[in-house]
């Protein structure tokens, strides 16, 4: 079809009155800057639109290009919402302002109008039109509302209503219009540090991690602790911030379907990929009072601890953004009713169907659309009954597209699905959760009866409304209960309100069940009783302890991995050394760990970067190396013999692949556990610990051929362009080793770990990008690569990547081939972060064209060799 682009610029303006109030947080603007441009001047930039084809969705959906974002003036954009009158809201990642959008279509054209706010605001990674005025949460700056007073469509009253000021990417996200109509949720990723709260229905959280965690290898995250990424209602002048869920990581957006329940899609730390705690991308329900389990480094919680919730569906490695309901489409009924999740590294959006079952749901995903490069940041239902979804976020080409329906199915509103009994479930939690937060003298009579239900939510929220009310109410009743469920379910409640004074009974409340005889998700809660008993009231006495291990060590081994899991946990805890020779002969018996489940991902897999497809073929022994971490805090009761098995096992799970901490984490569990070795043992071990765990190249590495040039985007884009056939898939990968690339940055199952995997850059940058972001590396850092100055106590100053360890700093400069530095933390007065990418400019200046085209087509085709590109053909 026939595009024509309407961009406004700017015109001179009438200034009214502006005035800045800063104590008050008020910013007072009455003017409109708009930007405008004749209809028939469009920009290259503009013209040069994705081809449509190159976006795959089902069949009857048509993907139409809206849009290209100028990127120099309008900037990348990340977050898009509707008005009152249909207009569509943009805003730009960074500062290059937020943007009212008009579709029109007549006569078979699409007009696009697109005005710049002149409020100074930008950086909106959340924005919803409520209470008749517009809402943004802004990153790093917190929730703002912007209003018309004049009632002439122009925004001229900016005020801030607080909130967190910081996080960056993790920071603040999406605003949300509450089910009844009263407020907003606010959702807020794991830098985010949570607000003064009015209210919780969230009982007094910590972080409830039995052994030493390790931090990340890599420094990320490190000494974050809980809630991690949260959702908060506020209402209307966000005086009241009221907790409502937490335990995610970095959660960007949320959605309610139409029985007014909420949904978030949660993003995973890929870089923790083979590793016992990596959680794939979920989806969740979010429910009143949850606490879903995520803790910083190796301190994730199981999704069936007792004091957690399961997800409601895994979906696997990606970069969630967008999440909304097709309510309003002009789709079929079953498109409608289905909630949409965009994946931004992979390019994919999900359609994911939910059936109502329980007091909760199920879902399963299908492949909505997908596209290489589509980096997808944004979605909406417009008032056309069309979606509108953007793709930009790190500086990354923007566009906006619409998809239609334009099969032959009814796209007629669908009516709502019945499901009596799932109603009825959902409305006695509700019951329940009306509790969490309140003291109420109806809240025991009413959540005791279902402490030992089978449903994890009515459970849960029958838990959360006991630890509401006064321990001293119901302790006497946790205690003498006799359904084993409930007095686990009870017992966790008064872990995680009781005081130390009540440990002891607690214990013995426990030990008085026939351990033997529960069944597994039983036993299960009676270990996290156990261990929230230890971590919260103290440990048990000499006593109780001899009890306790007798007890857990009838029941190691079991046939369940998650029952070893918690089993050697306490035990370790409780450095009971008969679990060394058991949890040993599970690493010896126990069969290896299957591939992921990941949907369609390996249908698939050659779009998923070599990383993964390494993996895959090659998974690391996830359960076993489980069992080794917790084996790493035992000090005593070794053999020679089993030291040597131990640290064998190690050295062989590095020869599997896993995220770009995975080596890292294992160099630090194997130097724990030989700290924690006595001297005898570390001389006996000393062939095995005295390699590195790091994966090298086994081909030979060749110097460019050259001659170099002084490559800038333009020449290395005329070069590149074009010039993607016939290519050489050994000289791509040579060049890729050959200009220090994988110094820093893993690719096709090689390489460092101090810059981001590229195994997927193919998904989200197009050619010109992906040329870019090597020649221009500062023009967009992320926080997770950020460099920093370090200034210590003598005075002078240290430049580069930090990473965080227990106590002292690791400090990676510029240059690739130089070993990274250690500062000790006593000697640190301050770091602060720079805005200057760790990876020097100018790296591919020693390729030639050929070299350029070869290392290129190597980064484009994942790291696969059979790639069309490599495919020889004649001239």
């Amino acid at each position: 079809m026939s595009i024509k682009i309407n961009q406004w610029f700017p015109a001179p303006i009438s200034v009214q009155s502006l005035a800045i109030l800063f104590l008050s947080g008020f910013l007072l603007f009455a003017c409109k800057q708009k930007q405008q441009e004749g209809a028939e001047e469009e920009s290259e930039e503009q013209k040069e639109s994705a081809n449509p084809e190159e976006i795959t969705t089902l069949s009857g959906f048509e993907v139409e290009l809206v849009y290209s974002v100028p990127r120099n003036s309008q900037g990348s954009w990340v977050s898009l919402s509707v008005g009152p009158e249909g207009q569509l809201y943009a805003s730009d990642q960074q500062g290059k302002g937020m943007y009212e959008v008009t579709v029109e279509d007549s006569s078979g054209t699409t007009n696009v109008k697109v005005e710049e706010l002149t409020m100074p605001v930008s950086g909106a990674q959340g924005m919803v039109w409520a209470f008749d005025h517009f809402y943004t949460n802004l990153n790093g700056k917190g929730v703002f509302r912007l209003k018309d007073t004049q009632n002439d469509s122009i925004f001229d009253v900016m005020e801030y209503l607080g909130g967190p000021r910081e996080g960056g990417e993790h920071g603040n996200h999406a605003l949300v219009p509450t089910p009844d109509g009263e407020g907003l949720y606010v959702v807020n990723g794991n830098h985010t540090p949570p607000p003064e709260l009015t209210k919780s229905r969230v009982a007094n959280w910590e972080e409830d991690i039995l052994l030493p965690r390790q931090w990340d290898a890599r420094g990320h995250a490190r000494g974050i602790m809980a809630p991690g990424g949260y959702i908060a209602r506020i209402n209307a002048d966000a005086s009241q911030w009221e907790m409502i869920s937490m335990g995610y990581r970095n959660i960007y957006d949320a959605a309610i379907n139409p029985d007014g329940e909420l949904f978030t899609y949660d993003s995973d730390m890929e870089w923790d990929m083979g590793l016992p705690w990596y959680r794939p991308t979920r989806l969740v329900h979010v429910v009143s009072g949850s606490d879903y389990g995520w803790r910083g480094g190796s301190g994730k919680w199981k999704p069936y601890y007792e004091d957690s919730l399961p997800p409601l569906l895994n979906i696997g490695p990606g970069s969630p953004t967008g999440l909304l309901f097709g309510k309003g489409a002009k789709f079929p009924a079953r498109y409608q009713r289905a909630l949409f999740g965009l994946d931004w590294t992979f390019g994919t959006m999900y359609a994911f169907h939910l059936t109502a079952e329980g007091a909760g749901y199920t879902a399963e995903a299908e492949e909505f659309l997908s596209g290489s490069p589509l980096p997808l940041t944004d979605a909406v239902i417009g008032k056309d009954g069309a979606m509108y979804f953007i793709t930009g976020g790190r500086e990354q080409d923007s566009k906006l597209y619409r998809v239609k329906y334009t099969g032959d199915e009814s796209t007629a509103p669908a009516e709502p699905e019945s499901h009596p009994e799932a109603e009825k479930q959902r409305e006695l939690r509700h019951q329940l959760e009306s509790f969490h937060g309140n003291e109420d003298p109806e809240a025991i009579a009413t959540a005791w009866p279902y402490l030992d239900s089978e449903d994890r939510l009515l459970r849960n929220a029958a838990r959360v409304a006991i630890e509401s009310q006064s321990t001293s109410s119901w302790v006497d009743k946790a205690l003498a209960e006799e359904r084993p469920q409930a007095r686990i379910t009870s017992l966790v409640a008064l872990a995680r309100t009781g005081s130390e004074e009540q440990r002891s009974e607690a214990i013995n409340a426990l030990l008085e069940l026939d351990l033997p005889s529960l069944n597994t998700e039983e036993k299960l809660g009676y270990l996290r009783a156990m261990a929230l008993i230890f971590m919260r009231l103290g440990d048990p006495n000499e006593e109780e302890r001899s009890k306790i291990v007798d007890v857990l060590q009838e029941q190691l081994p079991s046939d369940d991995k998650r029952l070893n899991t918690e089993l050697i946990r306490v035990l370790v805890y409780l450095k009971d050394d008969r679990v060394i020779e058991k949890a040993l002969t599970l690493m010896q018996k126990e069969g290896n760990t299957p591939p992921p489940d990941w949907g369609g991902l390996l249908d698939r897999n050659e779009d998923y970067g070599g990383t993964i497809q390494e993996m895959i073929d090659n998974p690391p022994p996830t359960h076993k190396l489980e069992y080794a971490f917790m084996l790493r805090n035992l000090r005593n009761g070794w053999s020679i013999d089993q030291r040597r098995e131990y640290f064998t096992f190690i050295n062989q799970a590095a020869d599997s692949m896993g995220g770009e901490s995975y080596t890292g984490f294992l160099t630090n569990m194997r130097a724990e556990a030989l700290s924690n070795a006595s001297e005898k043992e570390r001389e006996a071990v000393s062939d095995l610990t005295g390699v590195s765990l790091s994966k090298e190249p086994d081909f030979e590495i060749q110097p460019p051929e050259g001659p170099g040039r002084e490559w800038t985007v333009a020449k290395a884009k005329e070069a590149v362009e074009g010039h993607l056939e016939n290519r050489d898939f050994e000289n791509g990968r040579n060049a890729f080793f050959a200009v220090s690339c994988a110094t820093c940055h893993r690719f096709d199952g090689y390489g460092g770990n101090i810059g981001p995997d590229l195994g997927t850059v193919s998904n989200r940058f197009s050619t010109e990008g992906l040329l870019e972001a090597v020649i221009k590396p500062s023009a967009l850092i992320s926080d997770q690569y950020s460099s920093s100055e370090v200034t210590l106590k003598d005075g002078s100053t240290v430049f580069g990547l930090i990473i965080e360890e227990e106590n002292q700093l690791k400090v990676y400069s510029r240059n690739p081939d130089q070993e990274p530095r250690i500062i000790p933390r006593k000697q640190v007065t301050s770091v602060e972060p720079m805005d200057v990418s760790q990876m020097p400019a100018g790296l591919i200046n020693t390729l030639n064209e050929e070299e350029l085209r070869d290392l290129v087509a190597y980064l484009e085709s994942g790291g696969n060799p059979d790639d069309d590109m490599f495919q020889k053909t004649e001239e």
